[in-house]
C-alpha cells in the first residue's frame, strides 16, 4: 500500500457519521412549479391560435406565391382581376384592361383624373360628375382610331371638325349666336334647303357676286311688302322666252263711242310712268298711254 492510499484510508475512519442524514433537492417544485406548467400552458395554446390565424388568414385572402387574392404581382406589373376599391389615391403610370374585359372606373359621386407636371402643378383635368363631363387643359383633342386626322379640336382660339361630315340631328337645328363661314352649304339628297331668320333679316353678302341657281325646278322669291331689285352701277338682265307681269292696273282707253259694239279689247300697250311704275293701257293705231296716264296720279 502506497503512502497516499494509507492517509486516505485512516481519513475516511476518521470521519463523523451522523445517523440521519438530510438532502437538499435541486430544482423548481411546489406552486413554482406549477406556475410554470401553466404559462407554457398558455404559451403553447396561444402559439396554436396563432398559427390558425395566420393559416384562416391565408385562405381567406388567397394568398398565393404570385400575389394576394385578386391581385397578381407579374413581371409587367400589378394585375388586378374583378371589382376593386380605392379609399386612398392611386398613382400609376399606366392603367389597361384585360384584351377581352373593358376598364371600368366607377365612382358615387364622381371621377376625376388630374395631369400635373414635374413641379407638381395641375395641367390638365377630366371630371367625369352625374350631370356634366368636364375637360379643362389647354388643348382638347379627339383623333381617329389608330391616332390618325384630328376628328375634333377645341382650345381658347378656336374650335375645329375635322370630320368627312357634321351632322345635327335635332329638331331645332344649330344655333350660332356669331357669323359661320363656309365655302359650301347644301341638304342631304332627296332634302330641301332652308335658311330663315324667324324674327329678323336674312342678309347674303359676297364682294364678288352672290348666285343662286335652281337647275331643274323654279326660283320663287316672296315678300309682303316691296321687292326691290338694285343694280348701281350695272343693269338689270331679265333674258327668258317669255317675261309676264302680272296684277298690272290697266288704264282706261277707247277710240270708238261707248255705244258701239265692236270686238273685245285683247292687247294692250305697256306704259311706264315717271317714277317707274307699269301699268297696261289699251293698244289702238298709235300710242295711247298718254291717254291714259291719269293711273300715276292715283298713287
Amino acid at each position: 500500500m502506497t503512502r497516499e492510499q494509507y492517509i486516505l484510508a485512516t481519513q475516511q475512519n476518521h470521519l463523523p457519521r451522523t445517523e440521519n442524514p438530510q438532502f437538499y433537492p435541486v430544482g423548481i417544485y411546489g406552486w413554482r412549479k406549477r406556475c410554470l406548467y401553466f404559462f407554457v400552458l398558455l404559451l403553447l395554446v396561444t402559439a396554436i391560435v396563432n398559427l390558425a390565424m395566420t393559416i384562416w388568414i391565408l385562405k381567406v385572402m388567397n394568398f398565393t406565391v404570385d400575389g394576394m387574392g385578386n391581385l397578381r404581382v407579374t413581371k409587367e406589373g400589378i394585375r388586378l382581376e374583378g371589382i376593386s376599391e380605392f379609399l386612398l389615391p392611386l398613382y400609376v403610370k399606366e392603367i389597361h384592361s384585360r384584351k377581352d374585359s373593358p376598364l371600368i372606373l366607377q365612382s358615387d359621386r364622381n371621377v376625376t383624373l388630374n395631369a400635373r407636371n414635374a413641379l407638381g402643378q395641375l395641367t390638365g383635368q377630366l371630371t367625369v360628375g352625374a350631370d356634366t363631363v368636364e375637360a379643362q387643359c389647354k388643348k382638347f383633342e379627339v383623333r381617329a382610331s389608330g391616332g390618325g386626322r384630328v376628328l375634333f379640336s377645341a382650345n381658347e382660339e378656336e374650335i375645329t371638325i375635322g370630320a368627312d361630315r357634321l351632322k345635327v340631328t335635332g329638331t331645332e337645328g344649330a344655333v350660332f349666336g356669331h357669323s359661320v363661314e363656309t365655302p359650301h352649304i347644301r341638304a342631304e339628297p332627296s332634302q330641301d334647303l332652308k335658311l330663315e331668320s324667324p324674327t329678323r333679316s336674312l342678309i347674303m353678302e359676297a364682294p364678288r357676286g352672290v348666285q343662286v341657281s335652281a337647275a331643274a325646278g323654279d326660283f320663287k322669291a316672296t315678300c309682303r311688302k316691296e321687292l326691290h331689285l338694285q343694280s348701281t352701277e350695272g343693269e338689270i338682265f331679265l333674258n327668258a322666252d317669255t317675261i309676264r307681269l302680272g296684277n298690272l292696273p290697266v288704264g282706261s282707253f277707247s277710240a270708238a263711242p261707248p255705244s258701239s259694239p265692236g270686238p273685245q279689247q285683247t292687247v294692250y300697250e305697256l306704259c311706264a310712268c315717271p317714277n317707274g311704275k307699269l301699268y297696261l293701257s289699251p293698244a289702238g293705231v298709235g300710242s295711247t298711254c298718254h291717254s291714259s296716264s291719269s293711273i300715276c296720279l292715283w298713287h
